[in-house]
């Protein structure tokens, strides 16, 4: 039953613009972040930029969508918080350390899989790909899929960074 909701709904959001943002509306909530891989390893280990621990993704009918997230400096959990603006269905611009093009390659009630083309400050760009989870756990299925994505992108599996069995920042 899952599935066929699933697919009708992502059917939908190929239908139209305002409408397909209010489709995402049931992938709103509490998410944590799982595995995030980068072609540079230094944007998502401690003191990165990218060394993210989501915690709530909320999709607005405006064509807008707000990411609450911690990020680890020093040892200590910093509270963020980013709005992004899409550009087409399923992709956001976000400023966030220098601009991102955000994709959602992969949506289920369980995760969501993405990625992110980073261009910092100096004009350095990063791939990224990151794995969100709606519990602790996310199906080895889920993790072959996210793998796969990244290696699509070229980015070796040695930088590939686990987050969820790290988290130590507050629950929403």
């Amino acid at each position: 039953m899952k599935v066929l909701l699933l697919s009708v709904v992502l059917g939908l959001l190929y239908a139209g613009h305002g409408e397909a943002q209010l489709l995402l509306k049931p992938f709103s909530g509490e998410w944590k972040t799982h595995y995030i891989a980068a072609s540079n390893k230094d944007k998502i280990t401690e003191n990165g930029p990218f060394h993210i621990y989501v915690r709530h993704v909320e999709f607005h009918a405006n064509d807008t969508v707000d990411v609450d997230f911690y990020v680890k400096s020093d040892g200590e959990c910093v509270r963020k918080q980013v709005t992004g603006e899409k550009e087409k269905t399923l992709v956001y611009h976000i400023a966030y350390a220098g601009q991102n093009k955000v994709k959602i390659l992969r949506l289920s009630l369980d995760t969501i899989i993405g990625s992110i083309h980073n261009v910092d400050e100096e004009g350095k760009e990063t791939e990224l790909v990151g794995i969100l989870g709606k519990s602790d756990q996310i199906s080895n299925r889920d993790y072959r899929k996210f793998k796969k994505e990244t290696r699509d992108r070229g980015i070796p599996e040695e930088n590939i960074v686990n987050f969820i069995d790290n988290d130590d920042c507050p629950a929403e």
